[in-house]
């Protein structure tokens, strides 16, 4: 698998089955798709922020078609329910969104592959519950997002503050679009998407109302998160993973967004990871090679 996602370009795009799910949640649903045989080895994927599960439309059908791969749109992202009211959108949250989902698929062990915030859900879910597991690919994320020590109690009060804001009655209507005026906001609120990437994830990403159409995200997803971790916390949450990894990081994505003291955690964390990819080559390949057949050491891209 973790070859298959390094040679991508070179695959050709086949047809490949799907299913849509809905996984019964406190608060409604969690809606996603699913492809590939029953049966087949377990692959969770997890989108990135105010995307949808729509996000691996195109990827999937270039890897291993003897897996079963399946996409959950996360909470208050396209089919998915919205959180009830007075709740707040954080990463722990997510995480045990996740755990609902592996127990209604019934799954002991499995894959993850995450991108951007999916990727960080994909590294605290991956240390919290390492023995689940046996392989996990980062695309465009370190897996982990830390703050400064210094600035996390000022984001946790900024995330309240605009909860609270949030909360108070308005008589501002949901905005309605024609399907082209949605593609023309998508496009320009993301300027790096295609054009079919911008209609790939509108498949889930509007819903049909009086006088058009509207974006189903919740706009909670936008407010500050308030649960944060420091960059000491971020490492020992990695050092709890035990799966083999691959990282893929875009030339002009995640690594170019970190200035100043976040660039500087960014770095630590990569180097960490270098750090535990010489400690595999040394001490775990043959351990890794038995239990995994998605590679045998942690590789940085």
């Amino acid at each position: 698998m973790l070859r298959a996602l390094k040679g991508v370009r070179h695959l050709h795009v086949s047809a490949i089955k799907q299913t849509e799910l809905a996984i019964p949640v406190p608060w409604g649903q969690l809606r996603g798709r699913a492809w590939g045989p029953d049966h087949g080895r377990p692959v969770l994927c997890l989108h990135g922020w105010s995307d949808n599960c729509g996000t691996f439309n195109a990827l999937i059908p270039l890897l291993p078609k003897e897996c079963r791969y399946v996409a959950v749109d996360l909470s208050g992202h396209g089919l998915s329910s919205h959180r009830p009211p007075g709740v707040f959108y954080s990463p722990p949250a997510y995480v045990m969104d996740i755990r609902r989902v592996i127990d209604a698929l019934q799954w002991s062990r499995f894959s993850i592959i995450g991108h951007s915030m999916g990727g960080n859900i994909a590294g605290m879910f991956s240390s919290l519950y390492p023995e689940m597991v046996d392989a996990v690919v980062l695309l465009d994320s370190c897996g982990f997002y830390p703050t400064d020590q210094n600035n996390i109690f000022k984001a946790m009060r900024q995330g309240m503050d605009e909860q609270l804001q949030f909360e108070k009655p308005t008589e501002e209507k949901k905005k309605i679009y024609t399907y082209e005026g949605a593609v023309e906001r998508l496009s320009a609120a993301n300027s790096t998407l295609s054009e079919q990437s911008v209609r790939i994830l509108l498949e889930r990403g509007l819903v049909q109302v009086e006088g058009g159409v509207a974006f189903t995200r919740d706009f909670r997803i936008n407010l500050k998160n308030i649960i944060r971790i420091s960059l000491e916390q971020s490492l020992q949450l990695q050092s709890r993973i035990k799966a083999p990894m691959l990282l893929v990081l875009a030339e002009d994505g995640l690594e170019k967004s970190f200035v100043g003291e976040d660039k500087n955690f960014f770095s630590i964390i990569i180097q960490a990871y270098k750090d535990r990819e010489c400690l595999s080559d040394s001490n775990t390949e043959n351990d890794l090679q038995s239990k995994s057949n998605w590679g045998t050491r942690w590789r940085i891209q």
